[in-house]
């Protein structure tokens, strides 16, 4: 992993910067993917959104997320420092299947995965799942928590219905919030310091 420059500017990587790592944010359309990223990042944001459209909407399954307006086209991008000199790279992929052909290049030099799950559809993250164990990625996955996100099932439950390893970190989180958000990203880094042997 490559050192970071001196600098004295908040846009610029912190002095104390050793590891710059970069990590992929996944999921389904309108999981929270882009809201984490804004949650979090220290740098503006980069998003690449465009309004949804009526001929998206006879594409992509608006199923329990008639709400959303917007949709990435491309990648969100956003960048956050964390204790020990670890600086993550987030780039938050499109959700739905039509962007499929960027994956390989968005995720060229991934180090991991924070795979973000909506418990009120978790068959919308059957795919996204297994496109990432497909790419040989690390993950984690968090459960982003929406006001009517059902609180009924135990974690044994929903790690059975995504069929996770034992291994596999999974969470709760709050895109929204920034101290749920990193603690999110944090679990996922711990996966990849305690498992060296999975990155690819």
């Amino acid at each position: 992993m490559a050192s970071a420059p001196s600098s004295t500017s908040g846009i610029h990587l912190p002095d104390t910067a050793r590891d710059l790592v970069k990590i992929i944010v996944a999921g389904p359309f309108g999981v929270g993917k882009t809201t984490l990223i804004d949650s979090v990042s220290e740098i503006r944001p980069l998003h690449t959104e465009e309004t949804l459209s009526e001929a998206s909407a006879r594409v992509d399954d608006l199923a329990g997320v008639r709400e959303k307006a917007t949709t990435t086209v491309a990648i969100d991008f956003g960048r956050i420092s964390l204790p020990g000199g670890i600086v993550l790279y987030l780039f938050g992929t499109p959700g739905e299947e039509r962007f499929r052909p960027l994956w390989d290049d968005i995720t060229h030099g991934a180090l991991g995965a924070l795979v973000l799950v909506d418990s009120r559809r978790i068959d919308a993250s059957f795919d996204v799942l297994g496109l990432v164990e497909e790419s040989g990625l690390p993950y984690a996955v968090a459960f982003n928590a929406f006001p009517d996100s059902p609180s009924h099932y135990s974690d044994e439950e929903l790690r059975a219905a995504l069929d996770l390893e034992p291994a596999t970190p999974m969470v709760t989180c709050d895109a929204r919030d920034a101290d749920s958000s990193i603690d999110a990203l944090l679990a996922l880094v711990q996966h990849l310091i305690d498992h060296p042997s999975e990155r690819r």
